[in-house]
């Protein structure tokens, strides 16, 4: 089990400061054609893992429609949004932004699921999305200092928990593993295709031709997101989810380290204030504080 702490904690650092590459690539790239070969790569080593470790076939025809139809979510508005997002705005913002992942798609799974929900978890929302508001409501210009790259990083926050909500209902009928680079995958084709409709051409990419731009997408795209994804999936059937929810608080963390450091971005009182309420609010509505507390008395 310490192993598997170790991975979460190791991955969470690799998400939190791709973050902070994904900020240095998209000033460099245009983001939805980066997107589309950081995801391709990316989805190629899953897929060449998911073959060293003896789980690689070719999907049914009617798990190609499930594969599809998550991928739509998961992969091509996701990662687009996220790209398209922190063009637009702070590293910084984009991390905290993100750090509401587990507690939209518990809001989700609400939604759609019809779960009953407890006024604890209720007023986890409350503090997450108050947390939003004062993260995003930096500097002297109030409401307007909200910008349009926070939204639509917020959209990708939303599109991602819709995604999860269908992983659990559909549930694929092979490894989520291997679905997860067939995803990729699929995914990068059609990104790329969206690139080439609203902005043609891929002479940009060749910028990744500088060894550091070249080394800051290698991490991006086979570390964080590849190896990333593949290990998080792994841990989530492990430890569980309320528990692999507990790690996702320290991506955030990772994040707004790294954009200070290495995008030598301001943290502001805000941005403090944001993540603590963002943090209490994760802890508490997506279940963790009362799995801790049921752990605790299931020992005493």
């Amino acid at each position: 089990m310490v192993k598997i702490y170790i991975l979460l904690l190791l991955v969470m650092v690799m998400w939190g400061l791709n973050l902070s590459a994904l900020k240095v690539l998209v000033d460099a790239i245009d983001p939805v054609l980066l997107t589309s070969f950081r995801i391709m790569l990316a989805g190629i080593t899953v897929l060449i893992i998911c073959y060293v470790m003896g789980i690689l076939r070719l999907p049914y025809k009617h798990e190609w429609l499930v594969i599809f139809y998550i991928a739509v979510f998961n992969v091509i508005l996701h990662h687009s949004f996220v790209a398209v997002g922190l063009e637009m705005t702070t590293g910084i913002n984009g991390g905290l932004i993100l750090g509401m992942m587990p507690l939209v798609t518990v809001m989700m799974a609400l939604i759609i699921l019809r779960e009953r929900v407890s006024w604890i978890k209720i007023s986890g929302f409350v503090l997450g999305f108050i947390g939003i508001v004062v993260t995003t409501l930096t500097g002297e210009d109030g409401i307007a200092a909200v910008s349009l790259g926070d939204f639509i990083v917020f959209l990708a926050v939303v599109v991602q928990g819709f995604s999860f909500v269908l992983i659990s209902k559909l549930k694929p009928t092979f490894d989520p593993r291997l679905a997860t680079g067939y995803m990729l995958v699929i995914g990068a084709i059609f990104i790329f295709l969206f690139s080439q409709i609203f902005n043609p051409g891929i002479q940009e990419i060749t910028n990744l031709i500088d060894w550091k731009l070249g080394s800051v997408f290698l991490f991006s795209a086979v570390l964080a997101t590849g190896f990333g994804h593949l290990t998080y999936n792994y841990a989530i059937k492990k430890v569980g989810p309320a528990e692999a929810a507990i790690f996702i608080n320290l991506n955030t963390l990772f994040a707004i380290i790294g954009a200070s450091v290495f995008l030598n971005e301001v943290i502001t009182k805000n941005h403090v204030a944001g993540f603590v309420l963002i943090l209490s609010g994760v802890f508490i509505g997506t279940g963790a504080l009362e799995h801790l507390f049921l752990r605790k008395r299931e020992r005493g």
